[in-house]
């Protein structure tokens, strides 16, 4: 048997044995802005990386908490420290070839249009109904790929989670009603299936371009 090779190179050969070495090349050009680095947005871009993706833009303000461990791609040690730079630490884990621009600023209506104006897609991974809202008012005809996501609360049901194609380049994942709550908690399972979802619309869409 040969030696298994750990390096950036290995990884980038074993993803163009799955893909086609010209399929990767072409999403390894693409930029992606994440709006958020929590359940959704942490989850989506590191199954993005796996994927071969490798330009980023992360912005989220937050610092991780222990209550963020239980869906979240953090861990225990990261407790404290900012999402986009722990975030950032362990996508380069996967990748270290990856180029990610960080930005911890709140997401607002004073900047949210400028944000990712260097960006192919924009992925909506934010928890308020109404910054959700402003995230999608904001690149609807942008001309970018949107993806945002509403209703991945609780357990069960996942089947619900669904993918729903908007627009061209506009697409929403989740069963659309079920809200966070007390007694809906954010829970792994049907968070990651969305993250999940989200990251194989934006794999999709950029594989199927010309």
């Amino acid at each position: 048997m040969g030696k298994e090779t750990t390096s950036p190179d290995g990884f980038k050969r074993a993803l163009a044995s799955l893909l086609g070495a010209e399929n990767l090349a072409k999403i390894s050009r693409v930029r992606i802005g994440l709006a958020g680095a929590g359940g959704l947005g942490s989850n989506c871009a590191q199954f993005l990386v796996r994927s071969g993706f490798k330009r980023f833009k992360i912005v989220d303000f937050d610092r991780v908490e222990q209550s963020n461990l239980n869906r979240q791609f953090f861990f225990a040690k990261q407790v404290g420290r900012l999402k986009v730079l722990a975030l950032q630490e362990n996508l380069l884990q996967i990748n270290p070839e990856l180029e990610i621009e960080v930005l911890t600023e709140k997401i607002a209506e004073n900047n949210v249009s400028t944000l990712f104006d260097h960006c192919d897609a924009v992925v909506e991974a934010l928890d308020r109904p109404d910054d959700k809202k402003m995230v999608v008012g904001a690149y609807l005809y942008s001309g970018k790929l949107l993806v945002a996501a509403s209703g991945l609360a609780g357990w069960g049901g996942s089947d619900g989670i669904v993918t729903r194609r908007i627009r061209d380049n506009f697409y929403l994942v989740g069963d659309m009603e079920s809200e966070v709550s007390p007694l809906c908690p954010p829970m792994a399972p049907r968070v990651v299936i969305a993250a999940a979802k989200q990251a194989d619309i934006v794999l999709s869409y950029f594989l199927q371009r010309q």
